[in-house]
């Protein structure tokens, strides 16, 4: 008969415990630096030594996670975009229920559009259309994202998509805030996007019914 195998003690559970804290810590100081280095660098300029030093991390450290620098930008953003989601969610729960919870909505919604987030997005959809591999692996991120991005407006806005009209209206609005979003990048277009976003806010209250929350 073999012998048993050593037990673990309560010790060396316990030392694993901070080990991993400090793994995730680093994690995400990495994919944070990544993010900001997108949106004052961009993609070019966004190498795995510049986003390791301002981290603050080793470069092995840093490749030790995320080994080539398309690992590393697609896990920041599907790392923002899960923080903003959250945000947004957390935003929307303080939020009054009938026609003033859709405006309110939408202003969220539109300034994520305007936010880092976007902003590295775009950097990696612009650097997709000549990089096959970074490509291949931002399609379908990005289609996950767009899904979970519709299915929170969805739920914020409490629109029943059985309704004629309704799945069609909050993908136009998401459209169209992805739209304004670029308009936004050379230059300061916030009246314009408020003006025609407050038509919009009546056209999708005519289509979108809320229901409290």
């Amino acid at each position: 008969m073999s012998a048993a195998a050593p037990s673990r003690t309560p010790q060396a559970a316990s030392s694993r415990t901070p080990q991993r804290d400090r793994s995730r810590a680093t994690q995400a100081r990495v994919l944070e630096a990544t993010v900001e280095c997108l949106v004052e660098r961009g993609w070019s300029g966004t190498t795995t030594t510049v986003v390791a030093a301002r981290a603050g991390v080793s470069r092995g450290a840093q490749l030790h996670h995320y080994p080539t620098k398309s690992t590393l930008v697609m896990a920041a953003v599907e790392h923002l975009a899960e923080r903003r989601a959250a945000e947004i969610r957390a935003e929307a729960a303080a939020l009054p229920a009938g026609p003033e919870r859709l405006d309110r909505v939408v202003d969220m919604l539109a300034a994520a559009f305007t936010g880092p987030l976007f902003v590295a997005a775009l950097e990696l959809w612009v650097a997709g259309r000549t990089d096959p591999e970074l490509r291949d692996a931002l399609v379908p991120l990005e289609a996950r994202v767009g899904r979970e991005m519709h299915k929170l407006t969805v739920d914020l806005l409490g629109a029943d998509e059985r309704q004629p009209g309704v799945r069609e209206a909050i993908q136009v609005t998401l459209d169209l805030l992805r739209g304004l979003g670029v308009a936004n990048l050379l230059s300061d277009d916030s009246a314009r996007r408020a003006a025609l976003l407050d038509t919009w806010k009546r056209q999708l209250a005519s289509i979108v019914a809320t229901t409290p929350h």
